[in-house]
């Protein structure tokens, strides 16, 4: 009997195992679900043990299975660093970051470059989210979403809160010089923009303003923000608008916060990078360089 380990199938285990499920892993990979599973039956008649087992639809990691999978993967680690030391130091490395699309757009992709200055041997390579709260994946080195409240949101993973974030009132130039707003309480004559995705910003700031709730306003409500977004800048209406996200906006005069000092708090963004996750020097550069970015001294 052939005893030597299948390496193979222990890095598609490791996978399997981090992301929680036998599709992810797969797409993760490049490999089909049929292909994952038939490696993951290799390592456990290898080893002699289930590692998987079947929870509902979904396959689940044995808690033997996911403490062996933490000592692989900082293994999978040490070999990493060791052939990276020992091959060419100036390989491109990429950094798969996730990151909610308005967040990616308005904020992180316009200041990317002064990463890569800095970092010139990382490439940032950026995919999107439509929801600040959608499920986390595997695929990625680092995401980026909006800070939830209860230490325990994201077990797996550690979060470095980077960037505050507060609402205010946005209008776009054009629609704020037909219909001027000098009280907040003009609203009344504007159409009130929403997302399906940000519920009770209005509510939120109508409270802060002082601003009493009218049924008959005019409202129109889109399925995700960045799409609200461009209707405000369309001049279609009033929306909430997160600062500093939107700050390069306000800059190019885009857009216009004529009540700036009305403005209701948020959660802020952290980076989430799983617990198992290999911790290259790309990796920590890029956490640290949202931080500076941000404006806030590092929080572990």
């Amino acid at each position: 009997m052939d005893r030597r380990l299948p390496l193979t199938a222990l890095r598609i285990f490791e996978v399997a195992a981090r992301t929680g499920s036998y599709a992810e892993a797969g797409a993760e990979l490049g490999l089909t679900h049929g292909a994952v599973s038939r490696q993951i039956a290799t390592l456990e008649s290898w080893l002699g043990q289930r590692l998987f087992v079947r929870t509902g639809r979904r396959m689940t990691a044995t808690p033997a299975a996911r403490a062996f999978a933490a000592e692989v993967s900082l293994s999978f680690d040490r070999i990493a660093a060791a052939a990276e030391a020992c091959g060419r130091p100036a390989a491109r490395q990429i950094l798969r970051v996730s990151a909610p699309t308005t967040f990616a757009l308005r904020w992180l992709i316009p200041r990317l470059e002064k990463f890569h200055a800095a970092h010139p041997q990382v490439e940032a390579a950026v995919t999107t989210t439509t929801t600040l709260h959608e499920e986390l994946r595997g695929g990625f080195d680092v995401a980026i979403r909006r800070r939830a409240v209860g230490s325990n949101f994201w077990p797996q993973h550690h979060a470095t809160f980077f960037l505050r974030e507060t609402d205010t009132l946005m209008v776009s130039p054009a629609l704020l010089a037909r219909a001027p707003l000098s009280r907040p309480s003009d609203i009344a004559d504007h159409v009130l923009l929403a997302s399906e995705t940000r519920p009770g910003d209005w509510s939120n700031w109508m409270e802060r303003a002082g601003v009493p709730h009218r049924s008959e306003q005019r409202r129109r409500v889109f399925d995700h923000f960045f799409v609200t977004l461009q209707a405000v800048v369309d001049g279609l209406g009033l929306a909430i608008g997160p600062v500093p996200v939107l700050e390069i906006d306000l800059a190019a005069g885009r857009l216009v916060a004529p009540f700036p000092e009305i403005q209701v708090p948020r959660p802020g963004y952290v980076a989430l990078v799983p617990f198992d996750a290999s911790k290259t020097p790309a990796l920590t550069h890029f956490v640290d360089w949202l931080v500076q970015e941000g404006g806030l001294c590092r929080q572990e």
